[in-house]
């Protein structure tokens, strides 16, 4: 039997594939039209996934990793804004 901690990370992780699946897609659409509707359906996508993932959190199925400190913030900005990326 599933239950509901399984079936709301199955969920997330479904979610998460159809957002990158449409960051893949939207680059390669040469046609506007195309490209304007696989926009709004990602759009549409990251809305569920965001309120998803926030039921997730109120019940504590996920615990996000622990915040970057500034150092580590700062390093990876470096690392960006550097030329030896």
């Amino acid at each position: 039997m599933i239950n509901e901690k399984t079936m709301v990370a199955d969920a997330l992780t479904g979610l998460n594939g159809e957002l990158k699946m449409f960051g893949d897609m939207i680059p390669q659409t040469e046609n506007p039209q195309l490209k304007s509707v696989l926009k709004q359906i990602r759009n549409n996508c990251e809305l569920s996934q965001e309120e998803l993932y926030e039921i997730a959190r109120e019940k504590q199925y996920y615990v996000p990793a622990q915040k970057a400190s500034p150092q580590e913030v700062a390093h990876v900005k470096g690392l960006f804004t550097s030329k030896t990326l």
